[in-house]
């Protein structure tokens, strides 16, 4: 059945305040490419979005689990079949230790294959006395600190859409071509990992899976008898900030008359451009993918109140995700008042948690990092809100990588202060390695098992 958003067009945000938006010097030029994309093929199908906001339902009813994880921003420099993959497997990796842990089915959703634009604190960049336009993502323009590259290119465009889609091609192949099977549970780890304390938990967690997984072949439940077993269900998602190239990618749906943004399966919308009159809360109320939308602490109980009502106006299970991101120190402080509200008006949302962009920190080695502990100081502060509250903590939403980078301090390696100049790669901010978010999983493993713990007793 179709339903129609009320004075909604693809266009319709073009009349609306656009921040965060890049200013291109040639307007015919942009104009061009965004014609161009018009006519390329979807990257992502309305059905696989609609199958996801079916999945996130069940993390809003508290029966299922959301990891969403990947690159702070992608980059056509680090374009690798490698790294896709050792992104891939982490996340993995990190759904078999939270699903044995918690019985909870994971929800997969790679920060991947579009995550290329990023909001900055301020227009232009200054350096020696030179001012030059901030950089704004590889989408947009090169983060070399010269007058030509830092220029907004919408040529660039063209090349995010063509790495997004040959990333989606691997990503599905992974998922569904034997090498997500579960029997691949030991194959999953990184080579580097054999020097992580971390490296030892899970390979007994492996030795365990393997032993419940030769059980059932014994049974006659194999990858043949149960796809399950063979591949997995995995997503992508962006922040949803050029908001050119995404209404390129809108489509209607053939089936329902409703328009999908087949950039991702799941766009957000950052907490820079969460405001009412916003042209990007415009664009993301009249698509039918689950969205997100982060909530930081200038966010107040009626405000968000009054984004829901734009967003999930139907108050649609597994449409809306929101993702909290305040630092170790406020979530505490500033959570309870959201949920309280959220939870007294029978609002349908998914509770995920960034424990990254609250936490960022310069080192004494002048390096950006983002200290481990505080990451998990956050995430359980996440939780204890919800405990608390009576609520469904759901999710989880960290920068990563399978790369064996160091850019977060801490963590069971331990890395320090000295040692981020090591392999610190990022093109932004800084994420955890695959030893950290490994750790972060068995973390959240117990966390959660926690929670059904206190929800089966108040059941009782």
């Amino acid at each position: 059945m179709t339903k129609t958003v009320q004075n909604w067009a693809p266009g319709s945000w073009r009349q609306h305040e656009a921040r965060q938006m890049p200013r291109y010097a040639d307007a015919a030029a942009l104009a061009r490419v965004e014609s161009e994309l018009q006519g390329y093929p979807p990257l992502v199908f309305a059905g696989e979005a609609r199958e996801l906001k079916s999945q996130l339902a069940q993390v809003a009813a508290g029966k299922a689990f959301l990891l969403q994880g990947g690159d702070c921003a992608e980059s056509f420099a680090e374009f690798h079949p490698n790294n896709i993959r050792d992104t891939f497997r982490v996340l993995l990796q990190m759904a078999v230790v939270l699903t044995f842990a918690s019985k909870l089915p994971v929800v997969k959703l790679g920060r991947m294959a579009g995550q290329f634009a990023k909001p900055r604190s301020a227009d232009f960049e200054d350096v020696d006395g030179v001012s030059l336009p901030s950089y704004r993502g590889d989408i947009v323009n090169d983060i070399g600190f010269e007058a030509k590259g830092r220029e907004p290119d919408p040529q660039r465009q063209i090349r995010a859409y063509s790495q997004s889609a040959a990333t989606l091609n691997l990503l599905r192949a992974f998922a569904q071509g034997g090498y997500a099977n579960l029997h691949q549970v030991h194959a999953w780890t990184l080579d580097f990992m054999g020097r992580s304390p971390v490296f030892e938990q899970y390979q007994n967690l492996a030795d365990r899976i393997g032993e419940a997984l030769d059980f059932m072949a014994a049974c006659g439940i194999n990858p043949e008898t149960v796809p399950q077993l063979k591949g997995t269900a995995f997503y992508t998602s962006h922040e949803a900030l050029l908001l050119g190239y995404e209404q390129a990618l809108t489509r209607e749906d053939s089936l329902t008359g409703d328009w999908y943004d087949t950039s991702a399966h799941f766009l957000w919308i950052g907490d820079r451009t969460r405001f009412e009159g916003s042209a990007h809360v415009e664009f993301m109320r009249g698509i039918g993918n689950p969205i997100g939308m982060k909530c930081g602490p200038s966010l107040e109980p009626d405000a968000l109140l009054r984004m829901i009502d734009i967003l999930n106006p139907a108050n649609e299970p597994g449409r809306l995700t929101l993702i909290t991101r305040y630092g170790h120190d406020k979530i505490e402080a500033h959570l309870p008042k959201l949920v309280r509200a959220v939870k007294r008006e029978g609002r349908e949302v998914v509770w995920s948690c960034d424990p990254m962009h609250g936490n960022v920190i310069k080192s004494a080695s002048g390096y950006k990092t983002r200290p481990f502990e505080r990451i998990l100081a956050e995430v359980r502060g996440f939780f204890a809100v919800h405990r608390a509250e009576g609520t469904h903590g759901g999710g989880i939403h960290a920068e990563m990588t399978g790369q064996n980078v160091t850019e977060c301090t801490g963590g069971a390696v331990a890395i320090t202060d000295e040692g981020l100049a090591d392999r610190y790669h990022t093109h932004c901010d800084p994420r955890l390695n695959a030893g950290q978010s490994i750790e972060l999983a068995f973390l959240l493993a117990e966390m959660l098992n926690q929670e059904m713990a206190e929800r089966a007793k108040a059941a009782a």
